[in-house]
C-alpha cells in the first residue's frame, strides 16, 4: 500500500459494509458517564486505552466511536478510500488476506477487505476510521448497550450486511497515513501483571483473613463473564456479618462479592447501584488490561494507595497529550 490517490477532506469512505460480523461486534466510544446518576449504564469500550489510541492514529477526537471486536473479528469491505488503525488484543488483522500491523494508521481502497484470524493474545480489537463512525448519538453517545437496546447500530451488535456510516476524515490521508505508536507506547497484554485494586468502601465488611486472601489468591475468569462484569473463581471471601447492604452507587471496577464469597469485578455495561458488599474497586488505568481477559485466564490483585492511582493517571494522561502534540491533531483548513 502507497500514499497515492489520496483525496481531500470531504471524500472518501462514506461506509464501511459487514460481510461477517464476527462473535460480538459493537460500536463503542467513551461511553455515558453523564447520566449515570438517572440510572443509566456508562457502557463504552471496555478498553478505553486502546480506542483512545486507535482514534489519534486516525486523526479523530480520541472519543470518536470505533468497532470494538471481541475474539473472533469481522470481516469487513471499504465502501471508498480511507485510513483505519487496530488496536487492543491481537486477533491477526488481514487486508485482502495479508496480514497487517497493529497501532499503526492503514491506507485502504475502495474495494479492500479487513478480516481477522486466530486470537493471539488479548480478546478485544478495536478498529478506527478516519472521520469516525456516525451512527445517531443517544444520550451523548454512540456507544452500543445491547441489554437496553440502544446506541450503536440499532441498540445491538454488528450483523451481516449492515453498513456502518464514516464521517470525513478531518485530514489528508497522506497526513495520517502510515503513524505508528513507538513500541514502548504500546499496551503490554502478553506479560501477567498484578490488577491494582484501592480497597473499599466496604472492606470492613470482610474478615482481615478474607482481605488477606483477595490479594494473595489467585483468581479464574469464569464462562459467565461478559461486557457488564467478570465473574471470579477461588477461594471465596469470608463476611463478617452477610454480604447485603442497602443498595449503592457501583461503577465500573468495583469489585462486589456477594454471599457465595467469589468476586465480581463490575466491567462497562454494569448497572448503577447494588446491594452487596465492595470490597475494593479496580483503577482506570487497569481496567483496559482486566478487558483484555477472556475466560479461563487468571488474575491476581495488588492494593495501591489513591494518591499512587492518581499520579499513574497524570503520567498517562501526559502520554496522551504528548501523542496529540506529536501527531499535530489541529484541523486542516479547506
Amino acid at each position: 500500500m502507497g500514499r497515492t490517490k489520496t483525496k481531500r477532506v470531504g471524500s472518501g469512505m462514506e461506509f464501511a459494509k459487514v460481510v461477517k460480523a464476527g462473535l460480538l461486534t459493537t460500536v463503542q466510544d467513551l461511553g455515558r458517564n453523564s447520566y449515570q446518576v438517572f440510572g443509566v449504564s456508562a457502557c463504552g469500550a471496555m478498553d478505553s486505552l486502546a480506542m483512545r489510541f486507535a482514534n489519534i492514529l486516525v486523526g479523530n477526537d480520541e472519543g470518536e466511536a470505533v468497532l470494538e471486536a471481541t475474539l473472533i473479528g469481522p470481516q469487513l469491505t471499504f465502501e471508498g478510500e480511507g485510513v483505519i488503525a487496530i488496536t487492543g488484543g491481537d486477533l491477526s488483522p488481514r487486508i485482502n488476506g495479508r496480514p497487517v500491523s497493529m497501532w499503526k494508521s492503514l491506507y485502504v481502497k475502495e474495494g479492500d477487505e479487513l478480516s481477522f484470524g486466530n486470537c493471539k493474545y488479548g480478546c478485544r480489537a478495536y478498529i478506527a476510521f478516519a472521520g469516525g463512525i456516525q451512527v445517531p448519538k443517544v444520550m451523548g453517545s454512540r456507544s452500543t448497550f445491547i441489554r437496553g437496546n440502544y446506541g450503536g447500530m440499532e441498540g445491538r451488535a454488528l450483523k451481516n450486511g449492515d453498513r456502518i456510516p464514516i464521517g470525513a476524515s478531518r485530514f489528508d490521508f497522506n497526513r495520517i497515513f502510515g503513524r505508528k505508536l513507538q513500541s514502548k507506547d504500546i499496551p503490554n497484554y502478553k506479560t501477567p501483571c498484578p490488577i491494582r485494586i484501592i480497597l473499599g468502601p466496604h472492606d470492613t465488611a470482610f474478615t482481615q483473613e478474607a482481605l488477606q486472601t483477595l490479594v494473595s489468591s489467585t483468581y479464574t475468569i469464569s464462562n459467565n463473564s461478559d461486557r457488564m462484569g467478570y465473574r471470579l473463581e477461588g477461594k471465596p471471601l469470608q463476611h463478617i456479618n452477610g454480604a447485603d447492604i442497602i443498595s449503592g452507587f457501583i461503577t465500573v471496577g468495583s469489585v462486589q462479592v456477594p454471599a457465595n464469597g467469589q468476586p465480581i469485578v463490575h466491567m462497562a455495561d454494569c448497572g448503577t447501584s447494588g446491594g452487596y458488599t465492595i470490597a475494593g474497586v479496580v483503577i482506570s488505568i487497569d481496567i483496559p488490561h482486566m478487558a483484555q481477559k477472556k475466560p479461563g485466564d487468571q488474575i491476581e490483585f495488588e492494593v495501591i494507595e489513591v494518591e499512587d492511582a492518581q499520579e499513574l493517571v497524570r503520567k498517562q494522561e501526559q502520554l496522551f497529550s504528548d501523542l496529540r502534540l506529536a501527531n499535530h491533531l489541529i484541523p486542516m483548513k479547506v
